[in-house]
């Protein structure tokens, strides 16, 4: 024991020594430092004594001695102050193997400071102090002296990051580059890309041309680089320089004009970075690890939604928000924009913990200062449901529990009803119970004309959110069915005044049971990627998108409204694939094969966002707008809902009886309920 104390006392004091040691040595940019203060001493002595020689046409025996005198007597004096200012402003510091226009200016400013101390200080100097029989230097001298010095002090800084460009320029021959890259976008944002990656020093890439669109810009250099035209030369330039990859770097065009040109790069089956967008560029963040991979979303047939931040932030700031199936893919995304805005607890329900406990310990570490709580249980849960709203009271629900998956749910009907449309029905009766502000739907556009078992059940559940506004407004809320084993009769004499709204979506993309991720799988493991039929199209839009469309859709809820999004024009699937290939390095039906496999129980060729009978109404944002509710007979509706909640408790006895109840109840019920509904 004693041995081993001894050994680590051992270690213990070679480590410190060794510590000692390597304090002791002076690190090397301090050697550089130094040379280059002795360097600046001589490039002084040396600049205002050319500028003496210069002003008597090169001749030194032209120069009087009075001047010669004047100069030895105040250099000293004039080197002191140079190297002190020299030193204040960082010049023995900086890295300059990445000199930028940061060190110009540093330069700059202390020349100039140097200058002004050397006419004033030594006009006092010679006038005063000086026995010299001359009051003051030539003008020349003061102004070609300050010049050289400049030139002086700047050039050899600079000449170490010129001279490590040129080498790396002629390192970086043909035979070498394993990466050729073609750069689009000639302006700001296109040199710094260009001079970052020349900064990095890589010899494994180089960009080889430029692409813009500016005619004034063509056959012209940035940096060595040639600008070889307009996006119409992409295709042949990138045969011509064999390119491998392609930076378009122009943040500020527009989607239109992105979406162009990335379809164009895309035929070429480089790989495609693209800077993300304007942000980078006005906070300096441009360079190549800014540079994300161009995804699916970049060729989206519209521009992005515009959302109201502040009015949003003041509708949730300071309240406690309940979060349905906050650990899918919507509802995660939810948690996440709610807790940017500050609310004063944030509630996620999930039934599936580790999701949950994702999302939550993810805001935990971004949002410490925010009360978030987890709480597991399921909608179906009558009882689990009014605990969670009696106990933390919410302001506001968005309700994104539901099941999605719509060939799942043409053979699980039963639960889709049980989970969307009673799982709905029994949240929002919970919510108006305990004073809930607003309650928003999470819905779909599947919900319009449906031909599947979910898309019948999500368009009830918006019929669920529209009866339960009419029920409030005229004081029948005691007509509801109890879907509850207590009595609540207290809760509903209240002065309810909970407002509901529904949020129709189209296919988001990356989300749970979206065709994307189906995609990229099939893609990885070489093919083939399967299309249900070449002709069916969607409407599509990005999580963050849906998620700000619901945030914002809170604010304007009022009388059970649907807001629809303007999602642009429809997608055709296998064009999306087609893309999803392409921008994988891959050629469709060469490389990855697209197969045909048939339309699924329940799909249909389009999806469409609005009923005939629905109108539209304008919001304040033009992207999103008001389908006027579809008149229905509320009374008879609810009389339904009580009937499958009375079908939901006998149902499961065997499956002779399931069959039966299915064929022959259930699913005239749902067309009882859901006019437009076809099977």
């Amino acid at each position: 024991m004693n041995k081993n104390k001894e050994y680590n006392k051992g270690i213990g004091k070679g480590a410190l020594i060794n510590n000692k040691e390597s304090n002791k040595k002076i690190k090397h940019w301090k050697i550089i430092s130094l040379y280059l203060l002795i360097y600046d001493i001589l490039a002084i002595l040396m600049s205002f004594f050319l500028a003496l020689w210069i002003r008597f046409d090169c001749e030194f025996a032209r120069i009087p001695s009075g001047y010669i005198t004047m100069y030895l007597k105040f250099i000293p004096i004039y080197i002191i102050f140079s190297i002190v200012v020299f030193y204040l402003f960082k010049l023995y510091n900086s890295v300059w193997q990445f000199a930028s226009f940061s060190e110009l200016n540093r330069v700059s400013l202390s020349s100039i400071i140097t200058f002004i101390f050397n006419i004033l200080f030594g006009i006092i100097f010679f006038t005063y102090l000086s026995e010299s029989s001359f009051n003051r230097m030539p003008v020349s001298y003061y102004i070609f002296g300050s010049m050289l010095q400049f030139f002086f002090v700047i050039g050899v800084r600079f000449s170490y990051r010129f001279i490590l460009l040129e080498k790396s320029r002629w390192i970086k021959n043909d035979d070498n580059i394993v990466i050729k890259s073609m750069l689009i976008g000639a302006g700001t944002a296109g040199q710094m890309i260009l001079r970052d990656l020349n900064s990095h020093n890589n010899l494994n890439e180089k960009i080889v041309c430029i692409i813009d669109d500016n005619s004034n810009k063509w056959n012209r250099l940035i940096d060595g680089i040639p600008i070889v035209g307009g996006r119409n030369s992409i295709i042949e330039s990138a045969k011509h320089y064999n390119i491998k990859k392609i930076y378009y770097a122009i943040p500020s065009s527009s989607v239109e004009t992105k979406r162009n040109i990335l379809n164009i790069c895309k035929e070429t089956g480089c790989e495609l970075k693209n800077l993300p967008g304007m942000y980078q560029l006005m906070k300096g963040e441009v360079s190549i690890n800014a540079m994300k991979e161009v995804s699916i979303e970049d060729l989206l047939e519209r521009e992005a939604i515009l959302i109201d931040n502040k009015g949003i932030s003041d509708f949730i700031s300071n309240k406690t928000v309940l979060v349905t199936g906050g650990g899918g893919s919507i509802g995660s995304e939810l948690c996440r924009q709610v807790a940017t805005n500050n609310p004063k607890t944030l509630v996620i329900f999930d039934i599936y913990e580790n999701n949950a406990y994702e999302i939550e310990q993810e805001l935990k570490r971004k949002y410490a200062y925010i009360n978030i709580k987890v709480v597991i249980g399921s909608v179906r849960d009558g009882n689990r449901l009014l605990s969670i709203f009696k106990k933390y009271r919410p302001n506001i629900v968005y309700h994104a529990a539901a099941h999605k998956h719509v060939p799942l749910m043409e053979d699980s009907p039963l639960e889709a009803i049980k989970n969307n449309v009673l799982g709905t029905y029994k949240t929002a009766f919970a919510a108006m119970l305990y004073g809930c502000e607003k309650f928003v739907l999470i819905s779909t556009d599947k919900a319009v004309n449906p031909t599947n078992i979910m898309g019948a059940s999500k368009r009830m559940c918006e019929m669920i959110i529209q009866t339960f506004d009419n029920y409030i407004k005229n004081y029948k809320l005691n007509e509801l069915p109890n879907p509850f084993n207590c009595e609540i009769s207290e809760l509903l004499n209240r002065n309810i005044k909970t407002n509901f709204v529904a949020v129709r979506f189209g296919n988001v993309l990356g989300s749970n049971g979206s065709v994307i991720p189906v995609f990229k799988k099939q893609i990885k493991e070489g093919g083939p990627v399967t299309v249900t039929h070449p002709e069916i199209i969607r409407y599509f839009m990005t999580i963050p998108e849906a998620v700000s469309l619901v945030l914002q859709a809170g604010i304007y809820a009022k009388n059970g409204e649907i807001f629809v999004l303007d999602m642009g024009e429809p997608v055709k699937i296998d064009t999306l694939a087609r893309n999803l290939i392409k921008l994988s390095g891959y050629k469709p039906d060469v490389d990855i094969n697209v197969v045909y496999t048939g339309l699924r129980p329940g799909e249909k060729l389009f999806e469409e966002k609005l009923m005939a009978e629905e109108g539209l109404r304008k919001t304040p944002n033009k992207l999103i707008h008001i389908a006027s509710p579809i008149k229905i007979n509320t009374t008879e509706f609810i009389n339904n809902v009580k009937e499958l909640m009375d079908l939901d408790g006998g149902i499961l006895i065997d499956d002779t009886n399931f069959d039966t109840l299915y064929n022959k109840q259930f699913k005239v019920l749902m067309k009882e309920m859901v006019n437009t509904y076809n099977a």
